[in-house]
């Protein structure tokens, strides 16, 4: 069966506000479902400046959010449209609290500060949708051994906080977590243009090569701020495409729901780098324990 879950991050306030209703409205129109994972604290996208990150595409006012001008909560700015996206009958899952702080501070953290950070984002889900959340999805797929355990510990159906191949159980130092992984297994959007040269064409054009050589099941990361604002012709491209090619355009936890987790492979997690993107990633690694 050919499967592409659709992985939405949502970084901003105004990802939150515009980008949003614009994804409910296209992937409707277009019969697809799809995983809305929301940061729920303050919107500090000022303090973000790098280049090879979506940031580069954020508008003037968000640039300035935390830096300049204050920082405006987005779990109280955006809560109508985070709970429109649910009513509508997608999934809607945890990104981060303070995503930027997530991404600048979570390798070097101690453990007190990453239950913090995951206890906030936890409390206003909650406090949001009057349920607890059912899955994580790490900002900027960067994660620690002891933020892999909460996943677990918080009771998560799964989590999607790396890169990989496939659905997988995730063992880190030897540890085994008991909350499976579905990793993004595509190349996003905004990576694809980094590159002198490349556009939105041509990264499309990468994206469904890919599709149409591999088949199976896939998960593919977009952004409310990219392919839900600027880039959306070119989301919706890939929409029509990928219905050309045969695939169903689903949520991750109907694609988690095709697994039988005492069957889920075990692999290791490592940390690496991405091309297209600064830093290092949680990326899947090798099958555990090693023949």
């Amino acid at each position: 069966m050919k499967r592409i879950a659709l992985k939405i991050d949502v970084d901003t306030c105004r990802g939150t506000l515009v980008g949003v209703p614009a994804l409910v409205e296209l992937l409707q129109r277009h019969d697809a479902a799809g995983s809305f994972f929301f940061s729920l604290g303050p919107d500090c996208s000022g303090r973000e400046a790098r280049l090879a990150s979506p940031s580069r595409y954020y508008d003037l006012l968000t640039r300035l959010y935390g830096l300049l001008l204050p920082a405006p909560d987005i779990g109280r700015r955006g809560a109508e449209s985070m709970r429109q996206a649910r009513a509508a009958g997608f999934e809607v899952a945890i990104h981060a609290w303070h995503r930027v702080r997530w991404e600048s501070r979570v390798y070097t953290a101690d453990n007190a500060w990453i239950e913090a950070e995951m206890a906030q984002a936890y409390r206003r889900f909650e406090a949001l949708f009057g349920e607890p959340p059912q899955a994580h999805g790490a900002a900027a797929w960067r994660m620690n051994r002891h933020a892999l355990r909460l996943t677990q510990r918080l009771g998560f159906a799964y989590a999607s906080d790396c890169r990989g191949k496939f659905p997988f159980i995730p063992v880190i130092d030897g540890e085994l977590v008991h909350c499976p992984q579905l990793p993004t297994t595509l190349p996003t959007l905004d990576e694809l243009l980094l590159p002198a040269g490349a556009s939105a064409d041509r990264a499309v054009e990468q994206i469904l090569d890919e599709t149409g050589s591999t088949g199976g099941e896939h998960v593919f990361t977009l952004r409310a701020e990219l392919e839900g604002m600027i880039y959306s012709n070119a989301f919706e491209r890939l929409l029509v495409e990928w219905k050309n090619q045969g695939y169903q355009l689903l949520a991750l936890r109907d694609l988690l729901t095709s697994h039988r987790l005492a069957t889920l492979p075990r692999h290791t997690v490592i940390f690496s780098e991405i091309p297209g993107r600064a830093g290092t990633y949680m990326l899947q690694g090798s099958v555990f324990p090693a023949a």
